[in-house]
């Protein structure tokens, strides 16, 4: 794509998080000329809290099927996707955190492993690569696990990645592709000509021109200006509070991601490990509680008792982008030029690869296909009239 008529710009892209610098780097590669506008640092909210798990196996939940769909599209994708990202940005591959450590889903007593029984039926019906462990075989392969585990699954194809280390591997891939990431720049609004989006306007009153522009502002996103109330798409926060800490003996207590119930542990590789997450309906609140992490060092220590010994770097609170049907918003709104790629929630981090791919080939102007069908955000169209 190249530039038309007076517009400095092909793409503006709002928000500096995974999904709008991974859309950023993609529309690069069909030619367009593209910023990013994020109001603080790139990578420095809800990406930055996240923890980088890649599991729409682990994470299927019943009537998400289409969201079940997508997770493995782009999961599929990711591989290939981090190989040439490490290209882009010239670093290697091993910098971007990547782990495919698989997950074991765990009971600790009669009545979650009754409901881990139905998780594995669920995941049977649809075809999904699940073994249902022995509380010695799960032992086995994950020896830190306590002995009153009654029951596990074993997902072999779901992954983990460090969202901090992609998020600034994508910042360095889209300025050595000619784009640029602006940071401290927030954007106050849409602007709107002749019924077509003419480019955006920053808080300190400047304006970017550009021939169109995608909202990927997470929760932040229903506060921008100038776009009509039926074009909008509703989001909610949802707070997640989530610590991070380190093995003082080094890696090897945990090779997977381990999850209970809500809860989950996830290994870095390298004797780092992300304890989450809390959720939330508690509006722009990131306060993080006592309560919250009692509960999580609780609920992970009852499984893997070494987690006592470990220490705590981090805790922290983000809001993840929910949708009033929980699934996220992706491609061309309702007003010409304007794309939207928002309410992720919780697979921000792993629907990346696949939301950037949808969203640079409507840029482009290439159709959507049916697949894309139940993420268009014109479905909002009358809800947001109502918000």
């Amino acid at each position: 794509m190249t530039r038309s008529g007076s517009h400095s710009l092909d793409v503006a892209v709002i928000g500096g998080g995974v999904i709008g610098l991974a859309i950023a780097w993609r529309a690069q590669a069909r030619g367009c000329n593209v910023v990013v506008l994020e109001r603080d640092r790139a990578g420095a909210a809800t990406s930055y809290v996240a923890a980088g798990m890649l599991a729409p196996i682990a994470e299927v939940t019943p009537g998400e099927e289409p969201l079940l769909e997508l997770g493995l599209r782009s999961a599929r994708r990711y591989p290939a996707f981090l190989d040439e990202l490490a290209d882009a940005a010239h670093v290697e591959r091993a910098a971007l955190g990547y782990t495919p450590c698989g997950t074991l889903l765990v009971a600790r007593d009669a009545d979650e492993a009754e409901a881990l029984e139905r998780e594995l039926a669920l995941r049977a019906r649809f075809g999904l690569a699940v073994e249902r462990l022995r509380p010695s075989e799960a032992r086995r392969r994950e020896p830190g696990l306590a002995p009153a585990l009654r029951l596990a699954l074993d997902v072999p194809d779901d992954h983990a990645i460090d969202p901090r280390a992609l998020t600034a591997t994508l910042v360095g891939a889209v300025r050595r592709g000619g784009g640029e990431v602006r940071e401290g720049a927030p954007v106050a609004g849409i602007a709107v000509s002749e019924d077509r989006v003419s480019g955006v306007y920053l808080a300190d009153g400047s304006v970017v021109s550009a021939a169109q522009v995608v909202v990927s502002a997470g929760v932040w996103s229903t506060q921008l200006e100038g776009i009509p109330d039926g074009a909008r798409v509703p989001v909610r926060p949802v707070k997640g509070q989530i610590m991070r800490l380190h093995d003082p003996a080094g890696p090897g207590l945990l090779t997977r991601v381990i999850r209970m119930g809500p809860s989950y542990v996830v290994p870095r590789g390298d004797g780092r490990y992300v304890i989450g997450a809390t959720s939330e309906e508690r509006g722009f609140d990131t306060t993080v509680t006592a309560g919250a992490a009692f509960e999580l060092l609780r609920d992970a220590s009852e499984l893997v008792p070494g987690v006592s010994e470990w220490v705590l770097d981090e805790f922290r609170a983000g809001l993840r982008p929910g949708t009033p049907d929980n699934l996220p918003a992706i491609g061309p709104g309702a007003v010409d030029g304007l794309h939207w790629a928002v309410g992720h929630r919780r697979g921000g981090v792993l629907l990346a690869p696949v939301t950037a791919e949808l969203v640079a080939a409507g840029l482009a102007g290439d159709p959507a296909g049916a697949a894309a069908a139940p993420f268009a955000p014109e479905r909002f169209a009358t809800v947001g009239s109502a918000a």
